[in-house]
């Protein structure tokens, strides 16, 4: 291992200024497909190699080719995936770790001391509640939970608590609330406290929120970003320069690292994300629009329907709506496990962005570790990950789902 005190200086997440990277020249498909894909010079292979190596050989003591030593340090198809990530969320600076909550956790130990606060929406992933709670409560870290949509009250808890992060998700997970970046990373600055948004649900193809006034950026990359269902990983993107040095550091002391294969089957997946996206939105509109009113449904949750509180404030911060939609049951959780159990497009299962469009079960699967807590979710909730298939077949597989119920 190596026993240098800091990351190291080259290939760790900082653009180099090549092609595609400056989200002013290029658009983000373009971006998607090119930024930090160089082609390989040596065969001139369209497709960057994937660098399945643990160590890199020096040319002397210390005399580093490219900046490489060791991979939990850095490693190219890794650097690949930081440039292309940092270029689509108009970052500077972008980490690939082996999941979303590492990529949190890694954060969170940046920029926390004991005594400091955290302050989220009270309708966050409940694996984000958890982390913080349960393992950096212990050291003495405070957390709170409020209604970040009344900015009012917002306002109020940003004020009396000054907390030194103030952690967004917007669509929230899973009642897809959402929140003003702008006008809240506004009134956390004012306090000092540092903005993070989650922005797995939406990914940056809907929304930017660096450019809309947050400080940091983190995601879920099993979700939307690989896009396939068969990888995990999470991303930590920023343009501040001396934050990028403390969660490089914390990576690169912890070493939560993404491998190279998992890398590489990201930045393979988020070439597509444009097309994709297009077409999860599209085909959540059309199940929303179709549901709405259905008498088996006493809510349909999904931003781009124009019943939907948010909607205005979505229609203005996000490119389209997304793929992720949540349903009320009318028969409450009787009836929910029996529609999720029901469906036969949709598969029952953890995780959400994929391809394949599933069913989730929010109290009892990704919910479960905050019940009876403030962020319990009603057990009359299915959120479901509207995948690509073809829209009618969707429909047709959750009206089936629901006539079932009688």
């Amino acid at each position: 291992m190596s026993e240098h005190d800091q990351a190291p200086a080259d290939g760790a997440g900082a653009l180099d200024g090549a092609a595609f990277h400056d989200h002013a020249l290029h658009g983000f498909a373009t971006r998607a497909v090119h930024a930090g894909q160089e082609f390989d010079p040596t065969t001139g292979a369209v497709t960057p190699p994937v660098y399945l190596t643990s160590t890199f050989v020096q040319r002397s003591i210390g005399d580093l080719r490219g900046g490489y030593e060791y991979a939990r340090g850095a490693n190219p198809t890794r650097d690949s995936l930081q440039r292309q990530l940092a270029s689509l969320e108009a970052g500077t600076h972008a980490y690939s770790f082996a999941s979303g909550l590492a990529a949190e956790d890694a954060l969170l130990r940046a920029v926390l001391a004991p005594g400091d606060h955290v302050l989220m929406g009270n309708d966050v992933y409940g694996g984000t509640h958890r982390l913080v709670r349960r393992i950096f409560g212990p050291w003495g870290i405070g957390l709170t939970t409020v209604e970040l949509g009344d900015l009012a009250v917002a306002r109020e808890a940003l004020e009396s608590l000054r907390p030194r992060v103030l952690w967004l998700e917007t669509p929230s997970n899973p009642l897809m609330k959402v929140t003003d970046i702008t006008a809240l990373a506004e009134i956390a600055h004012a306090v000092g406290a540092l903005v993070v948004v989650d922005n797995t649900f939406a990914t940056p193809y809907l929304q930017q929120p660096l450019v809309l006034g947050a400080d940091v950026v983190v995601h879920s990359t099993t979700k939307y970003l690989g896009g396939h269902s068969d990888v995990l990983g999470g991303a930590v993107v920023t343009n501040d320069a001396e934050l990028a040095e403390k969660v490089a550091f914390q990576q690169f002391a912890a070493g939560a690292v993404s491998g190279p294969l998992d890398a590489w089957l990201t930045t393979r997946g988020i070439k597509t994300l444009a097309v994709r996206m297009r077409q999860h939105s599209a085909n959540a509109q059309q199940l929303a629009d179709a549901l709405e009113g259905h008498p088996a449904l006493t809510r349909v949750l999904y931003p781009g329907l124009a019943s939907h509180p948010d909607h205005e404030l979505a229609s203005r911060q996000m490119r389209l709506f997304g793929g992720m939609l949540s349903l009320e049951l009318a028969g409450g959780s009787a009836a929910a496990r029996a529609f999720a159990e029901g469906l036969r497009v949709f598969q029952l299962a953890e995780s959400l962005g994929g391809v394949e469009s599933l069913v989730n079960y929010p109290s009892e699967m990704t919910h479960a570790s905050v019940r009876g807590t403030e962020l319990e979710v009603s057990d009359a909730i299915i959120r479901l990950s509207v995948g690509i298939e073809d829209g009618d077949d969707l429909l047709a597989d959750v009206l089936q789902a629901l006539d079932a119920l009688g």
